[in-house]
């Protein structure tokens, strides 16, 4: 598991999720842990493969206060009927691909700061949180 949390890492890192910042005196930092799972492959084409996600303790945040409104970048089931219909209905072709790090997209407007890691907490900056640019699974 522990190669696909560095991989989890990494793409954070990549999409400048946040930046590491000195833990302001008398700021609140909400928690984070780690969510792994074996996701199953397609039989005859995908073998299964280890996932591991970094959510947000997004349960502590108070309307209000951490954020105003709650944003979910998920499709709903009518618009994939739909474009199902329509793919069948006009004889079409239909390609699907997964967005590994959908989430990430959402930009912040609010201030959250959030610990680090564990096993992540980078060395000589114990004392640091995560200021988060984006959005992470777990937020509202």
């Amino acid at each position: 598991m522990g190669r696909t949390m560095d991989e989890e890492i990494e793409s954070l890192n990549k999409n400048k999720t946040s930046d590491l910042v000195l833990k302001p005196t008398g700021e609140r930092v909400i928690g984070c842990k780690w969510v792994l799972r074996i996701k199953d492959g397609i039989h005859g084409l995908e073998e299964m493969r280890y996932k591991a996600r970094l959510l947000a303790k997004g349960f502590t945040q108070r309307e209000g206060v951490y954020y105003t409104e709650i944003f979910s970048p998920v499709v709903k089931h009518t618009s994939i009927i739909l474009i199902l219909a329509l793919t069948a209905m006009n004889d079409l072709e239909l390609e699907q691909m997964d967005v590994k790090t959908p989430f990430l997209h959402g930009e912040l407007e609010e201030e959250i700061l959030m610990q680090q890691p564990e096993d992540y907490v980078e060395k000589g900056k114990e004392d640091h949180v995560c200021l988060l640019k984006r959005s992470l699974y777990g937020l509202k």
